[in-house]
């Protein structure tokens, strides 16, 4: 999927001073154990000089009666809490100018039985059993957060937290109310951006966010084998959507990883076509982008499909390149190898050389201008999950191989994405299940349609 990453925006007056939420927050199947997160903590606090100060969101992100809460990325997995209101702040492991009190403290909103009529029962400082279920030997209320930072401020000059993207005209909300916010408490403090320490430990997958993965992987999956024995000509998009949703809810996500993609015919070549409201007809092309979630942590696949189950000349030599691409790129992704387009010998080129080399346009010009994306990117907690494209993969990162050919003139988009483990050797393919070979897929959907044909009878 190639969807950039997007932030839902707040008020931050509204952050400050109400944690209130009319929203429920998304229930995760499963959670790691809070060593996983204390260990992560603790990696920050020995890379640092100055205490951690971050907040989680509000759960005042948006105003829509559909919002469910989900924790910020990042605070999420330093804490494993999904709840609004919070905030973490972590003291560096060495020269601990105060360290007469706790090295990192969870802030949670005061127990308020009113709310929780509403909203379900949340966390608070209060339940006798907190220390237990979080993970943190202190946790306050988040009203004390502020004395706390003053305090430190007599002790610190600087403090790290996520300082806004400098390119996004002042950052996103979240990250910009919080540097306000400290700018107010502590003016004179220095701030300084842990960002790319968060981001560099989010890169290396544990154990448990592996198996989470591989579980929305796999229902993703199954998904993608309904869509392909419902797909026919006549349904709307929307109604193979509605499909893939629909079995990712009954296997246990929680919600989707993205918006899914469904585009038929001319959509087929937009990427990030979301309106779904096509009649698919004979002959066209279907590009599905879908993948589930599970336990927050998001899977990404696409397949390309014939609406009427039997590809096209034209359309199973397009898919042939890309698959060709895609195969090309599978066979050289390992430990050390990147995807960076300046890199001559670097993944993206691999699969862009394959696609230039095969097949022309409807004017006799090579392929490769219509490869219009990157070759991968890491997911995780985020369907983008942070790396850089231009350093080298190690293991432990969990990646997508996805190259696309999309010729608007022909109506014609053809995308294959698949989900990959690198490991000390190679790498897993994660998403091996789901067919690739055009033969496969129109085997399934031919058994799918006389399926279909008997029943009518």
């Amino acid at each position: 999927m190639v969807r950039s990453r997007s932030i839902r925006a707040f008020s931050a007056v509204a952050l400050l001073l109400v944690f209130a939420t009319l929203a429920a927050a998304q229930q995760r199947r499963e959670r790691e154990p809070n060593t996983a997160y204390a260990a992560r903590r603790a990696a920050l606090a020995a890379q640092v000089d100055a205490p951690i100060i971050l907040w989680g969101f509000t759960g005042r992100e948006e105003v829509l009666q559909t919002y469910i809460f989900s924790q910020e990325y990042n605070f999420y997995y330093l804490t494993g809490h999904n709840e609004e209101g919070a905030g973490l702040i972590i003291l560096p492991a060495k020269n601990n100018s105060a360290s007469d009190g706790p090295s990192e403290i969870l802030f949670l909103p005061p127990k308020n039985p009113d709310e929780e009529k509403w909203n379900g029962v949340r966390k608070s400082p209060s339940d006798p059993d907190i220390a237990a279920v979080t993970g943190f030997s202190a946790v306050k209320p988040f009203s004390d957060m502020r004395s706390v930072v003053e305090h430190l401020a007599k002790s610190y000059s600087a403090f790290y937290t996520i300082l806004p993207y400098r390119q996004e005209l002042g950052g996103f909300p979240h990250e910009k109310a919080v540097t306000d916010w400290l700018a107010l408490v502590a003016p004179q403090a220095k701030l300084k951006d842990i960002r790319a320490q968060i981001e560099t430990e989010r890169q290396i997958k544990s154990p448990g966010e592996i198996a989470f993965l591989q579980k929305a992987i796999d229902l993703s999956l199954d998904s993608h084998i309904a869509a392909m024995k419902m797909m026919r000509p006549g349904l709307f998009e929307y109604q193979v959507g509605a499909k893939m949703v629909e079995v990712h809810a009954m296997g246990g996500s929680e919600s989707e990883g993205y918006a899914p993609i469904v585009g038929a015919g001319p959509n087929s070549t937009a990427l990030h076509y979301d309106r779904l409201d096509r009649k698919i007809q004979d002959g066209d092309i279907v590009v599905l982008d879908v993948g589930a979630q599970y336990s927050g942590y998001s899977a990404d696949i696409t397949r390309t499909l014939p609406a009427n189950g039997k590809f096209t000349p034209r359309q199973r030599e397009i898919y042939d390149i890309v698959l060709g691409a895609q195969n090309a790129a599978i066979a050289a992704i390992k430990p050390g190898a990147i995807f960076c387009r300046n890199e001559k010998d670097g993944l993206f080129n691999i699969a862009y050389n394959y696609i230039n080399t095969h097949g022309k346009d409807l004017h006799g010009k090579p392929l490769g201008q219509y490869f219009i994306h990157g070759l991968g990117h890491g997911i995780g907690l985020d369907v983008h999950d942070p790396g850089a494209p231009c350093k080298p993969l190690v293991p432990g990162m969990v990646v997508t191989i996805e190259p696309g050919i999309y010729i608007p003139e022909e109506n014609l988009g053809v995308r294959i994405e698949d989900d990959f483990l690198i490991t000390d050797t190679g790498v897993k393919f994660l998403s091996e299940k789901l067919p690739r070979d055009p033969d496969a897929i129109e085997k399934i959907m031919a058994e799918a349609a006389a399926d279909r044909a008997n029943s009518a009878h």
